[in-house]
């Protein structure tokens, strides 16, 4: 079997690790370039991740799967194009899609479903917007419509600070289109769990559970980011949470069934636990990244049937071992905003044979391993605690070293 994966990062690395493991797999295409591919994994090197380039490639090189790895492309229809032409691809269609692209499209959702999550009001103007605010505390977040390249959630502490974040949206259109709509929510106070789920039609199947890690300092500090750091399963996940988890996702199934949003694929659920209660803060319908560095290590299942399973809308037998699993990313210094690549790594060869290295943004160039990208290296490893693996993963973490490197030195440290 052969596999083409659109998409090229830390996550696409981490599902073409896993789909390799079967025996009836061929091969894994990159659609882009992803430093770590090798054996079986190889780059196809299109131009983008259009439909034309996709279905221009396989029409060179006969495809058996798709899957398909960031949301941009999924937002556009990318999957509804590839099975208007014949294409076996994992992922939801543009309808689907929608639970993630649009902020309020997905709040809609959940207050019609009775899906726990803050309280919200949309807005399509400034005037409207201005108006809104009067009817939340501070902090409040503020967040524009679209998928604004993951950089469209504000938290805003003051009136001042949500005046200049409208003005940005609305006046000064940052995001563009997508930020025609703005969603005002009360900002909750708590932690944050991440549970990725497989849908096959409108039945969900969940994961193990993971915490990662956005801000880019130690101690919850500095900007947002797409993830530094991530553990599974959740230490702070209960038996109690888990119940209330599995009501959410029955009332998740009905909205999907009522809707006719149906797919076979990946739903992402962002939680947020405040005072011992379950809130959804997001939907994506995606793999999650750096979550599918630390679930699909795990995974005893395999993979590639489990996908199977989802596309042919039949039960998706997950099996997880009781292994605990941690990855921190080695990030270039200015990430999220400015930073620079192309400086060469060196110590992959000497990292420890237990330690498992997805590339988020590397690149091969004459022999040499350069960075390319925020987000460089994820380190891995699993132990049979939490402290084995955390041990594992910063032993090795000082051993690859590139210029302007950076990390996070508490991911997986215990909170008081």
């Amino acid at each position: 079997m052969r596999i083409l994966i659109v998409g090229s990062g830390g996550r696409e690395h981490a599902i073409a690790w896993a789909l390799a493991k079967n025996e009836q797999v061929e091969r894994v295409n990159f659609s882009g370039h992803n430093g770590g591919a090798f054996g079986k994994l190889v780059n196809a090197e299109l131009a983008d991740n259009s439909a034309e380039s996709l279905l221009e490639f396989m029409e060179k090189e006969p495809i058996d799967l798709v899957v398909v790895g960031p949301e941009q492309p999924l937002s556009e229809g990318l999957v509804d194009t590839l099975k208007s032409h014949g294409c076996a691809v994992f992922g939801p269609e543009k309808a689907a899609a929608r639970l993630e692209s649009s902020k309020a499209f997905a709040k809609s959702f959940m207050e019609k479903y009775g899906i726990p999550t803050a309280r919200y009001l949309e807005c399509r103007s400034l005037q409207d917007a201005r108006a809104a605010l009067k009817q939340f505390d501070y902090p409040l977040v503020l967040k524009a419509d679209g998928l604004c390249a993951g950089k469209g959630v504000s938290i805003c502490q003051d009136e001042a600070e949500a005046e200049r974040t409208l003005n940005e949206i609305f006046v000064e259109k940052i995001f563009g289109s997508e930020g025609s709509a703005v969603v005002i929510e009360e900002y909750l106070r708590g932690f944050e769990a991440s549970l990725l789920c497989f849908v096959s039609g409108t039945r969900i199947y969940p994961f193990d559970t993971a915490m990662d890690y956005k801000k880019v300092l130690e101690g919850d500090l500095g900007p947002n980011t797409g993830g530094v750091g991530c553990v599974s399963p959740n230490p702070y996940w209960t038996g109690a949470l888990d119940a209330q988890s599995d009501e959410i996702l029955r009332k998740i199934e009905q909205g999907l069934e009522a809707e006719r949003l149906g797919f076979g694929g990946i739903l992402f659920i962002g939680y947020l636990v405040q005072d011992g209660r379950l809130y959804v803060l997001e939907f994506n319908t995606r793999f999650g990244d750096p979550e599918s560095e630390v679930l699909l290590p795990r995974l005893q299942s395999d993979l590639l049937e489990n996908i199977q399973q989802a596309m042919s809308g039949e039960p998706v037998r997950l099996d997880f071992d009781k292994s605990h699993c941690l990855t921190a990313v080695l990030f270039s210094r200015g990430y999220p905003k400015a930073y620079q690549k192309g400086f060469e790594i060196t110590g992959v060869e000497s990292l420890d044979p237990e330690i498992i290295l997805f590339h988020n943004g590397t690149k091969r160039e004459a022999g040499r391993l350069l960075t390319n990208g925020g987000r460089v290296l994820s380190v891995t490893a699993l132990g049979a605690t939490l402290a084995q693996a955390r041990r594992r993963v910063y032993a090795n973490v000082e051993k690859l070293r590139f210029d302007n490197r950076a990390f996070r030195k508490d991911i997986g440290a215990r909170k008081a």
